[in-house]
Order: structure tokens, then C-alpha cells, then sequence
């Protein structure tokens, strides 16, 4: 009965659908199909309209563009195919070429544009603006510059609509240069205009010449719109800037746009003002997924990774689903902390999330478990991926360098090989793997087959790569005969290759070379002036160390505060040298001393040259007791059962003296040890390291 009547009153629908059709104007025709949300009842009207009228060309623009926007794209091709009386007309050719382009579908937007000239169509200003958003999202210049000159050959190169498409198309082709000059030779410019000058800046990388733009903008009276807004507030930089774009904002009643509230919460937070972001996001009458993805992404960036796990748990109680992008930003998060029990927690969210298909989410897991000190947890899903790209392979190779394991690490590229074509990244983790696991001459024909066999031209990044892997193989005088022999300049990554390489190996020659370089190239850089000095001390040269540390002084850098963070029941504990703040410190120093003394009757001797400090032999030993790796390591002994493994983050490069210390603890102990520093993973069990001390 209920099937009767449902049919019964579908026959009512068209019927009456059919009877409007009949009395109506094109306009209510048109009307008609704008009304239409979901593809089955825009085909059910088409079908309608075919019964009732015959189709003029705006009815049938109106329908192609309609079914292009529902994403039917075959529907709205066929039925253009089919306008035989309207054939000639641009108008038509452009709603196509529209529909084509928002649909992603670029290469067959060109195809039908060379079809105009043999049908006698001429392209118009409304022509060139979507072929030329094709050409950007293709980043195929060659074409860019072709349709440049076709558009200057019909007369429209200057026209407003056209320049906004070129100068956003050269920029996002990398001609920065020739977007500025199509910009100065507007004869007209409109807000849109001034919005894609300011975005060519942004897509650049040129900060400061966008906001510059945009203060001219203001200065000639220009009112920005939303887009113009969102761009300068994406070139903010620095703190003061930031907050004169606020007042730009709200002079100009844009704050309660969405985009630019977010915009500028992320805006204050990039300027270091992580606090004014939250209380902007607080702030927010109406929070979307956006809004929480942006603000737990703010916190990732600048290193907060508590703060943006706690920022997506309270998004979760408010029943707000995450997408990938929040998920991406939240993996970044636990990537930071490095915490094998959060990183297999959030795995499982995003299990649930239906989300575990997505190559961009399946890659990013991948490198958390890499991160957490987990090869086993990342061959897993490596393996169960539905598809990998180069960056999937990439990643998975750079895992297996970073944990010393360099003969699987070739074995895979082996097998990629076979399937793809490896990039200019993928070398850089291959020659990486290579110079962590000492295999020189596997590195070498690496190196030799970029060029030779795949056509990858080496970058400063791989020539990094060669001088650490012969570096930490003690040949120093080939490295340094190799960086002599470049073919470009050094960078400063190729000397700081030169200079942990002559720490490794004690050679003070050379670590003046490398440093003579360094210290122009990479003067902001801490981690040169430490090194340099730390040489020094470890061959008593006392007053060239202070020499040193007194020169980063008078430059203003600041070291690097270093620290230890060792996870205890899912509760994150981090130490630094010295360290008093815990309130079990009295037992931890108790504990301390007792396994020191365990370990020096295994054999463990204090290296004190890695204390710069001009104290007495014994006050050094204690001063090396109290590092922080090993005061995580103990309060892990304290706090973990007899059977888990401790598992430590450091946010420097792990000192020579506690990585001789930790391999007698792991002995002494009969503990897996695992110790992320800024470097590599070190695995120690039964007295000795995964990385065969060669680091």
C-alpha cells in the first residue's frame, strides 16, 4: 500500500514539475535547475526539460555547468558534445572548460581549447583565466608562456582578468620575477589583482616584499577583501607586524569572518605568540574542524606536543571528527615526544576513523613508529599499504638509516628500484643509511648511479651525505678532497658533515678548516660553536675552547638547553644535567651512585673530556653522573618493571661518555635500552650499541 502510494505521489511530483516546465520562462526553467542539490534530480529535470522544451543556449550552459559542479563531468561533456546549433558560440567553450578545470581533469581542458581555433572560436578574457589555472595547478610553464602569448596576440594580456591569472600562474611556476612585471604593467588593477601579487609573494617566499604590497594597498585607499587579508596575514613574520595586521583586521570588520580568524590565530602563533593564538581560539563563538586542526597544528609547530595531544582530546569529547589534516598535525605531535604508547593509541583513532586507506596518513604512521624507536610496528604497515608512492619508500628507507640497519636499507631501495624511479629525497636517505651503517663503497655506487642511471642531479644535501660517510670512516683527507672537487659551492650542512666527523675522530686540523666556513655560513647555529669547543677540550686545548664559547657569546647565541624525556605510564618526564625539580631526585641520586659503581667494576671508565668546565678530576665525574641521559635512564630502572624496555628521547646528539655508560648499564642491567638523540636511534642490549659505535 505504502509503495502505491509513494509512486502515486512521485507521478504528482513530475506532473507538476512537467506543467511548470510547460508554462515556463527560461528564466524559471533556469531557476529550476539551480534548485536541483543532488545529481538524480538534475537528471530527473534534464529529462523533464527534454520532454517539455526546447533547450536555449543559456538553459543548456546553465545545465552543463550544473552537472560539472554536481562532479559529473561525463554528463556535462556529452551534453556539450551534442550542442551542434551552439557549437561556435565562446560562451559555451567556456562553461566547458570551467567545468573541466574545477574538476580537476586539467590535460582535457587544453585538449578542448586547441579545438577552438579549427572551428573558428575565439578565445576571450573569460577564456585565458581558466586555462591559465590549469597550467599553474600543472606547474607547466613552457605551456604558461603560450598561452601568455596567445593572449597578447588577441588583444588580452592586459585585461584585468587575465593578468590576475598570469601573475598567479608564474609564481606558482616559480617566475616570481615576471609575475612582478605583469603586476607594474597593469594599466587597471582591481582588489583581486593586488590579492594575487601579495599571494605570488607568499608562494615565493617573499615575505616582506607581500606586506610591503599590501601597506601600498592600504595607502592608495584600496579597502582589502577576505582573500587579499588571508595572504598578508600568511606573510606575517614578526611579532609587531602581526599585531598591525589585527588592527588592519578590525578596522576593517573582518574579524568575524571565519577564514581570518583563523588566519590570524595561526598568524600570532607562527610570530611566537603561541598564548595570544589560544586566547584568540578561545575566543571563538563557533569552532569548526578547521579551527581545532589549526590551533592543535599551532601547538605542534612551536613545539608543544602536550598541549596539542590535550587540544585534540577536548575536540574529541566534543564529538568533533577529525579529518586527515588534524590527524597529520596530531601525528607531528607524537612524533615529538616519541612515545611508542601514544603513537600505537592514536594509530587506533585512526583505524576507527575509516581514515587508515589514506597514503598521506599510512605514510605519516609509518614515520611516527620510525620515530618512536619502532621498526617492527613501521615494516607492519609499510607492508600492509593498499599503495606506496616515493615518499612512502623514502620514508621507510630513511627509518632504516636513522635505527643503523644499512644492508636492509639497501635490500629495499633494491626492490623500489624495480617498481620506481627514486628521486633526489630518496638518495639523500639511502646515502644517509649508508654513512650510518659505514658502508662506503655501497654509498659510493649509490651516489655514482643518481646521475649514471636515473638522472638526478646530486644537490648540496647528497654531497652532505658522501663527506659524513667518509667522514665517519675515518678517510678525513678524502672528504676534505671531495668537498675541494664540488662542482657548487659548500653549505654549510657539507662543513658541519667535515666538523662531527673530525669530533669522531679527535682532528683538530681539519676542524679549523671546517669551521673557518662554518662559522660564516651557519653563525646562528649553536650546535657549530659546541662542537668546535667540545674538540678542543677533548684534546686539552682549554683556552681555545673558552676562545670559542666566548665568540658565540659576543655573537649573541644562545646554547641549546639540553634535555631528556623518558615516558612512565603514559605521563611524559623530562630531565635536564643537574637536575633537582623531581620530587624523588633524592632516590634517583641514590640509585645513581649505586649503579655507577656497578658499572665502573665492569670495566666503565668516565671520559671526562666532555666536561668543558675547569674543575677537579673528581667534581668532573660527578658533573658527568648527573647528565640528563643518565638520570632518565635510572628513573626508568626505578619506575618500569623488570621485563620493559627504556626508551629515552634526547634533543641533542647523545654524549660519548653516556654512550659508553649506557651500553654498561644495558650489561649491568640486562635492559634494552632505546635512546632517540637528535641524530639516530641507539639500541643497546647486553653491553653493546646497534650502531657498533659508529656514530
Amino acid at each position: 500500500m505504502r509503495s502505491c502510494r509513494a509512486l502515486q505521489a512521485t507521478a504528482v511530483v513530475k506532473s507538476s514539475l512537467q506543467l511548470k516546465l510547460k508554462t515556463s520562462t527560461e528564466d524559471t526553467c533556469i531557476s529550476l535547475i539551480k534548485q536541483c542539490h543532488t545529481l538524480k534530480s538534475l537528471k530527473a529535470l534534464h529529462a523533464s526539460i527534454l520532454r517539455s522544451l526546447h533547450l536555449h543556449l543559456h538553459s543548456l550552459t546553465n545545465l552543463i555547468s550544473h552537472y560539472a559542479s554536481l562532479g559529473s563531468i561525463s554528463y556535462a561533456y556529452t551534453l556539450f558534445s551534442h550542442c551542434n546549433s551552439f557549437s561556435n558560440d565562446a560562451f559555451l567553450w567556456n562553461v566547458m572548460l570551467r567545468g573541466l578545470v574545477d574538476n580537476d581533469h586539467y590535460h582535457r581542458t587544453f585538449l578542448l581549447y586547441t579545438r577552438m581555433p579549427y572551428l573558428h572560436i575565439a578565445p576571450d578574457n573569460f577564456t585565458f583565466p581558466f586555462l591559465l589555472k590549469a597550467c599553474a595547478s600543472l606547474r607547466i610553464l613552457n605551456l604558461g608562456s603560450q598561452l601568455h602569448a596567445h593572449a597578447f596576440v588577441y588583444g588580452y594580456s592586459s585585461h584585468v582578468f587575465v593578468a590576475n591569472s598570469l601573475i598567479s600562474m608564474y609564481a606558482k611556476c616559480g617566475l616570481f620575477p615576471v609575475s612582478e612585471r605583469v603586476f607594474d604593467k597593469m594599466p587597471q588593477r582591481s582588489i583581486v589583482s593586488w590579492s594575487a601579487m601579495i599571494g605570488a609573494c607568499l608562494q615565493c617566499g617573499f615575505h616582506e616584499q607581500g606586506l610591503f604590497l599590501f601597506t601600498r594597498m592600504l595607502d592608495q585607499g584600496i579597502k582589502p577583501n577576505r582573500a587579499s587579508i588571508l595572504n598578508a596575514t600568511a606573510c606575517v613574520r614578526r611579532e609587531n607586524a602581526a599585531h598591525h595586521m589585527h588592527r588592519v583586521i578590525m578596522d576593517n570588520v573582518l574579524d568575524n569572518d571565519h577564514s581570518v580568524q583563523n588566519a590570524t590565530m595561526l598568524m600570532f602563533a607562527r610570530c611566537g605568540r603561541i598564548d595570544l593564538a589560544r586566547s584568540l581560539f578561545d575566543g571563538f563563538t563557533y569552532k569548526d574542524l578547521v579551527c581545532w586542526a589549526s590551533m592543535i597544528d599551532a601547538y605542534a609547530r612551536a613545539d608543544l606536543p602536550l598541549e596539542a595531544l590535550l587540544l585534540f582530546n577536548q575536540m574529541r569529547l566534543q564529538c568533533v571528527l577529525p579529518d586527515s589534516i588534524t590527524l597529520l598535525a596530531v601525528i607531528q605531535a607524537c612524533s615529538i615526544l616519541a612515545s611508542l604508547h601514544l603513537a600505537r593509541t592514536l594509530h587506533a583513532v585512526i583505524i576507527r576513523c575509516f581514515l587508515e586507506c589514506q597514503l598521506e596518513l599510512d605514510t605519516a604512521v609509518l614515520d611516527l613508529y620510525m620515530k618512536c624507536g619502532s621498526l617492527t610496528y613501521a615494516r607492519k604497515v609499510f607492508d600492509n599499504m593498499k599503495g606506496r608512492n616515493i615518499i612512502s619508500w623514502s620514508t621507510m628507507l630513511s627509518g632504516y638509516g636513522m635505527h643503523g640497519h644499512g644492508k636492509e636499507a639497501l635490500h629495499l631501495f633494491d626492490q623500489m628500484k624495480a617498481l620506481i624511479k627514486p628521486d633526489h629525497v630518496t638518495f639523500v636517505s639511502i646515502l644517509s643509511a649508508c654513512s650510518h651503517a659505514g658502508l662506503i663503497n655501497e654509498g659510493w655506487e649509490c651516489f655514482d648511479s643518481m646521475v649514471r642511471d636515473f638522472g638526478v642531479t646530486p644537490t648540496s644535501e647528497h654531497y652532505a651525505c658522501m663527506v659524513d660517510l667518509l667522514g665517519r670512516a675515518g678517510q678525513l683527507n678524502q672528504a676534505l678532497e671531495f668537498i675541494e672537487k664540488m662542482p657548487v659551492r659548500p653549505e654549510a650542512g657539507v662543513w658541519g658533515a667535515l666538523l662531527g666527523a673530525c669530533r669522531i675522530h679527535s682532528n683538530v686540523e681539519l676542524a679549523e678548516i671546517a669551521a673557518k666556513s662554518l662559522l660564516n655560513l651557519d653563525a646562528e647555529n649553536p650546535g657549530r660553536y659546541v662542537l668546535l669547543s667540545n674538540i678542543y677540550a677533548s684534546l686539552g686545548k682549554r683556552r681555545e675552547a673558552y676562545r670559542i664559547r666566548n665568540l658565540m657569546k659576543s655573537r649573541g647565541v644562545k646554547k641549546k638547553v639540553g634535555w631528556t624525556r623518558i615516558e612512565i605510564k603514559g605521563k611524559m618526564y623530562t630531565f635536564v644535567a643537574g637536575d633537582r625539580a623531581n620530587p624523588e631526585m633524592d632516590l634517583i641520586y641514590s640509585e645513581l651512585g649505586k649503579l655507577m659503581e656497578r658499572i665502573r667494576q665492569e670495566g666503565y671508565i668516565p671520559d671526562v673530556s666532555f666536561v668543558l668546565h675547569d674543575v677537579e678530576g673528581e667534581t668532573k665525574e660527578m658533573m658527568l653522573y648527573a647528565h640528563s641521559e643518565k638520570l632518565a635512564i635510572v628513573f626508568g630502572l626505578i619506575k618500569l618493571g623488570h621485563e620493559s624496555s627504556i626508551r629515552i628521547t634526547k634533543n641533542l646528539r647523545v654524549c660519548g661518555d653516556c654512550h659508553t655508560a649506557t651500553k654498561f648499564i644495558s650489561k649491568v642491567t640486562g635492559r634494552e635500552i632505546v635512546v632517540r638523540d637528535s641524530q639516530r636511534f641507539h639500541h643497546f642490549m647486553n653491553g653493546t650499541c646497534s650502531c657498533g659505535d659508529y656514530w
